[in-house]
């Protein structure tokens, strides 16, 4: 589908719009109060939706492959699961789960 180049300046900008009405509506108004204590409870969980949102895709249908599943990219996954599971840390799973693609990806071709 072809877009005009007017069509794609309205999404950018009302895209644009959109994210700023949401942060004003935390940083503007919201600021200096303090938040209701289950609005912070919600507001911990966002990473954890994110992140494997993010990942997922890139996981089960990766670009680089057509959109077919890899070994490799699960085996990763897997590995990278189980490391944040035991380790409780986000940082240590990604490390893990980039060297073990990466090294799945050397020795696999």
């Amino acid at each position: 589908m072809n877009y005009s180049m007017t069509e794609i300046w309205i999404v950018i900008l009302a895209l644009g719009a959109g994210t700023f009405v949401i942060r004003i509506s935390f940083l503007g108004i919201l600021g200096d109060r303090a938040l209701p204590v289950w609005v912070l409870r919600h507001l911990r969980y966002t990473a954890v939706g994110i992140l494997p949102a993010m990942v997922t895709p890139l996981v089960l249908w990766p670009q680089a492959t057509g959109g077919q599943m890899e070994a490799g990219r699960i085996a990763a996954a897997m590995l990278a699961l189980a490391i944040g599971l035991w380790s409780k840390s986000a940082i240590w799973a990604i490390v893990v789960g980039m060297a073990t693609l990466w090294g799945l990806g050397w020795l696999l071709g």
